[in-house]
């Protein structure tokens, strides 16, 4: 007998259909030899040689790419110290308030963060550019790797650093040898979406970026509003690439790490 359809296999299908048909849509269209998306003109790998050409858009790429790396390692090690700051406070009060303040930037619109990024660095003399998107680009991914880690760290037997402790370890040994690696899936899974909201936002870039710098997003809309280009489609295509290749490196990572830690745990039950 046939199977039968699962009402949430086909809900499930259709969401991904939603989410992934203007994407297709998008892609197709960069390999159109025409200028417009609004008539099929020929296959043609045209867009992408302007794409090449485009001296500044891949000096923006770069900028974009490099903002994205430096936030997210610098936001990784502060979120990551910060977890372990919360976690291990001995005051329930505190943790609730510290719990507090790093939702702040989750939960605030990202306009209003964008604006108060804008007077903030105005009001202490910083110029806008490079170094005002990094600094806010590092602000809003430290919540995010705090909640990332966090729940690593609350998952963690408690006896695992009693046990490092009695056989002599300092506290920095304690943290590289057995706090770092028991948590290690959720740092890499912190820094991966920390980079991912970097390299994703506009509304806070927008606010904080200089005349003579750019990032991807403010860039695509500064294009978009003169015109639809399908350079920007090419654009699109290659970036909806690299994000598939973070994907599928965060998963090998993940399942690699957790290979290695399986024995290990195994071993101390």
């Amino acid at each position: 007998m046939p199977k039968k359809i699962k009402f949430s296999n086909l809900y499930l299908w259709l969401v991904f259909l939603l989410l992934y048909a203007p994407i297709l849509y998008l892609i197709t269209y960069s390999f159109n030899s025409g200028k417009y998306m609004h008539g099929w003109h020929g296959f043609s790998f045209v867009h992408y040689a302007e794409l090449w050409a485009d001296t500044r858009m891949i000096e923006i790429v770069v900028d974009t790419l490099i903002i994205a790396f430096l936030s997210s390692v610098l936001a990784t090690i502060i979120g990551g110290f910060g977890a372990l700051w919360i976690n291990y406070a001995k005051s329930q009060l505190v943790k609730n308030i510290l719990l507090n303040f790093n939702s702040v930037l989750l939960v605030s619109p990202d306009v209003i963060i964008g604006a108060s990024f804008l007077i903030f660095f105005t009001a202490i003399g910083l110029s806008l550019g490079f170094f005002s998107v990094l600094m806010s680009h590092i602000a809003f991914s430290i919540p995010i790797v705090v909640l990332m880690v966090l729940p690593k760290l609350q998952e963690m037997p408690y006896t695992l650093t009693e046990a490092a402790e009695d056989l002599g370890a300092n506290f920095w040994q304690v943290l590289s040898k057995v706090t770092v690696p028991y948590i290690s899936s959720g740092i890499m899974a912190g820094f991966f979406m920390a980079l991912t909201y970097s390299l994703d936002d506009f509304a806070v870039t927008f606010f904080v970026t200089g005349n003579g710098f750019s990032t991807l997003s403010v860039e695509i809309y500064s294009r978009a509003r003169q015109g639809i280009s399908l350079e920007i489609n090419a654009l699109s295509a290659v970036m909806f690439i690299v994000s598939l290749v973070l994907v599928f490196v965060y998963y090998l990572l993940s399942r690699t790490g957790s290979k290695k830690r399986t024995p290990n745990l195994e071993v101390t039950k």
